[in-house]
């Protein structure tokens, strides 16, 4: 009978942390993506924008086999400016391989994290700027 108290005290803490780490993620008003190396195999990249204001917004970024670092950002770069509203944010490819996410005048900063890939070889470094 005390398991489920104990269990449901456990969820509660996990909640808790997780709002907390949401909380204090990093904002910037300007985001580098770096990308490098070469996709074995097709999979996911995903990603979350979250606003100093406002609700999280996930990004999914879907990457063929055999997809170099440059077509790997271009596939980014898409699935970015198709998630993320014009009027909020500028998206564009940098450097061939990194993909640049700035605010634009008057919105909040926003934090970016890479929630999961199973995209193999590629690696991804996100840094604010």
């Amino acid at each position: 009978m005390k398991l489920p108290a104990i269990v449901t005290a456990v969820g509660a803490s996990l909640m808790l942390a997780a709002i907390s780490f949401a909380d204090s993620a990093p904002a910037s008003n300007k985001w580098r993506i770096e990308l490098d190396g070469q996709a074995l195999k097709t999979g996911d990249m995903e990603f979350r924008v979250t606003p100093s204001q406002g609700e999280p917004i996930d990004v999914v970024a879907t990457i063929r086999s055999g997809r170099a670092e440059n077509n790997v950002a271009k596939d980014v770069r898409d699935a970015f400016a198709a998630k993320l509203s014009p009027e909020r944010y500028t998206v564009e490819v940098d450097d061939g391989e990194d993909i640049l996410i700035k605010k634009k005048d008057g919105q909040p900063d926003f934090a970016l994290e890479l929630v999961e890939s199973s995209v193999q070889n590629v690696s991804i470094k996100i840094q604010g700027e």
